[in-house]
């Protein structure tokens, strides 16, 4: 599994005009819409995500994930940036460059419903139950209490 996940790409490219990736287009473990100092985790600017993105002017729409926090970001001239949150991990402390926190603050699913019927690419989001005291369980049957604890709560 580890070797079929090291080989995929940095980016797909799933329509004409959008573009996929993990957390920026040229880094997996870069957080796109949140920057992290020594106090903590803030939102992002324009001007830090239009660093990070580089040249996406091919682009009408980014797709982004990483910090499991739904949000978006219209970049003057060019693409919305859409991170959908987490379907199953709405919490989590990060160590990297900083200590932080990440947090939604409720324990539901969240997903975002995208579409351009309006002419210009427009984010729906969206959130669920699920059964998350049982996804919980589980994972305090694996010794995560800490995942338990932002599964039932959406909190660290």
């Amino acid at each position: 599994h580890r070797r079929w996940m090291a080989a995929l790409p940095m980016t797909l490219e799933p329509a004409p005009g959008v573009l996929a990736f993990h957390g920026s287009p040229t880094d997996d473990l870069q957080y796109l819409m949140h920057t992290v100092e020594p106090s903590g985790a803030r939102p992002a600017t324009v001007a830090e995500v239009q660093d990070r993105v580089g040249d996406v002017t091919a682009y009408r729409l980014l797709l982004c994930g990483h910090t499991h926090l739904a949000g978006a970001m219209r970049l003057p001239g060019g693409p919305l940036v859409v991170n959908p949150g987490s379907v199953g991990w709405p919490a989590y402390v990060g160590d990297v460059p900083h200590s932080h926190e990440m947090a939604a603050g409720t324990p539901h699913a969240r997903y975002a419903v995208i579409d351009d019927a309006s002419g210009d690419w427009e984010a729906d989001f969206r959130q669920v139950d699920y059964p998350w005291a049982a996804a919980a369980a589980f994972a305090e049957g694996f010794g995560r209490p800490d995942v338990a604890r932002a599964l039932r709560t959406g909190l660290n």
